[in-house]
């Protein structure tokens, strides 16, 4: 048994835990044949005394050894190097060349016709102060308050039936407080039922997009408008109409003319905040978007993604609140309510398509995340998240009033804006030329990460590079200073006279 203790070593330092050192040192000895099949290993207590580390260190080294097979037990004689080992033939590489990684580039033919052109993420530069499209600080976001949550599973006995397949609907739990809480605050009055719980409002849109649209179907958006939206119908083979965007919302006239031209089978509208102009669709056009839905036959969703964030006055309610004929689909998020990272949207619709939803979701991801589920169902009933939307609310008024004060006091006469009355950014024009494309790359040597201006209009590239989205929530007043300073000076450079 000495020849065991002598040969081995454990580095307390290393990041390779120390009873997988421990493993690892008796299987080389093993393989190189100076620990013989049948050999007597020490026991833990004798290991564990010469190795200096705590017995059951050495426990879990044996438990990982039997595992592996490279170990028998015999219970009242001891640890015996297996009689019979794992297979440790070295086998031949047919060819000299192979290299064991996966190759850039297959093999098989690749096409993108079903592929969408949506461009992925990009990290942006470390430590630039980023002016984003418009998120919420994820540093005011309550993750202890979740995490209290994950602790208190922990405890319950029925936890393990959160960790196996569950509804493809969503948490009970979950739909059930998202009832009383969409209809407390919006005046919605749906039935747990009504509800498919869904990774963010992205995962709801591509749902319903590829249950209702059929190659050629007319989508009705808004230009400017939201590209998540628009690429997703595109994918789902429908044609988009274009309809423009006034100080009141979606223009309705527009959206009348098409529905009069062509057969219409849905319109997407972001009725509080549009996304990028920040308007809100005023409460005439909600009821004659309603009649028009009922009078043309078509489908419309709603994207209420950021309706619990109001500076100026009492939100107007939803359009799915004074739905009475099954025309909406009602679409919201905790991923702003709460921070991008935690992925909990949801569909409010009638029970025949919320079922056809479930059915295709089943295939794609089979569920959500349950225990997050929960969680959420739990801060919900709790007023947890109450309580924090009263808090960020206040947070994010100051922040929105700060940056315009320090956009008028600083920038009055090179950009153009409208006080936005919710939300989390600001719709801004770049005055006397300048374009949105070189301010970005000026400002990103300056150390400040903005749009190009390139994602905003769908139908209309001669305004492409002359607007921007301003995002305030996730930058505190120091922060926000800082940008508004780069950004200006980047102007200063992207002005075309130098």
């Amino acid at each position: 048994m000495t020849l065991v203790e002598s040969i081995l070593s454990v580095n307390k330092e290393s990041c390779v835990p120390v009873y997988q050192q421990i493993a690892n040192g008796i299987i080389t000895h093993i393989r190189r044949g100076t620990l013989k099949p049948e050999s007597a290993l020490p026991g833990s207590r004798v290991l564990a005394e010469s190795l200096c580390v705590h017995r059951k260190t050495v426990v879990a080294a044996y438990d990982e050894l039997y595992a592996q097979s490279w170990v028998d037990v015999y219970p009242r004689k001891g640890i015996f190097v297996a009689k019979n080992l794992p297979d440790i033939t070295p086998r031949s590489i047919t060819s000299d060349n192979m290299v064991n990684a996966i190759p850039s580039t297959t093999f098989y033919d690749l096409s993108d016709c079903n592929v969408p052109k949506t461009r992925l993420y990009k990290v942006p530069a470390a430590n630039n102060i980023i002016f984003n499209d418009g998120f919420p600080d994820t540093r005011l976001a309550p993750v202890e308050l979740l995490m209290r949550e994950y602790r208190r599973f922990a405890n319950y006995r029925f936890t393990p039936k959160y960790l196996m397949y569950g509804p493809e609907y969503g948490s009970e739990n979950l739909r059930n407080e998202l009832s009383s809480f969409l209809s407390e605050t919006r005046g919605l009055h749906a039935k747990p039922e009504n509800f498919l719980i869904t990774k963010g409002a992205q995962m709801a849109i591509y749902l319903i997009s590829q249950v209702l649209l059929s190659k050629n179907d007319i989508v009705i958006v808004a230009d400017p408008g939201y590209p998540g939206a628009n690429e997703v119908f595109e994918h789902a083979g429908a044609k988009l109409e274009f309809a423009p965007v006034d100080e009141f919302g979606i223009n309705l006239d527009a959206v009348e003319e098409i529905c009069k031209k062509k057969k219409v089978k849905m319109l997407y509208v972001i009725p509080h905040h549009h996304r990028p102009t920040t308007v809100t669709l005023c409460a005439e056009r909600r009821m004659r978007l309603l009649e028009l839905a009922m009078k043309y036959r078509f489908a419309i969703i709603e994207d209420d993604y950021d309706y619990d964030f109001h500076y100026n006055s009492s939100p107007i309610l939803p359009l799915a609140s004074a739905d009475c004929y099954g025309s909406v689909i009602y679409v919201g998020s905790f991923c702003k309510t709460i921070a991008p990272g935690i992925r909990i949207g949801f569909v409010a619709a009638p029970q025949t398509l919320i079922l056809r939803l479930a059915k295709l979701r089943k295939i794609i991801d089979r569920q959500g995340e349950q225990l997050l589920e929960e969680a959420i169902a739990n801060l919900l009933k709790n007023g947890d998240i109450s309580r924090h939307l009263k808090k960020a609310n206040k947070i994010y008024h100051e922040r929105r009033d700060i940056l315009c004060s320090l956009l008028r006091e600083k920038l009055g006469d090179k950009v153009s804006f409208q006080i936005p009355s919710g939300g989390f950014a600001i719709w801004m024009e770049y005055l006397n030329g300048v374009d949105a494309r070189v301010v970005a790359e000026k400002a990103a040597e300056m150390g400040l990460t903005i749009n190009n201006g390139g994602d905003y209009f769908y139908n209309d590239p001669s305004q492409k590079h002359s607007f921007l989205r301003l995002g305030f929530a996730s930058l505190n007043p120091k922060e926000l200073a800082e940008g508004v300073d780069i950004l200006g000076r980047a102007i200063d450079k992207a002005h075309p006279k130098n």
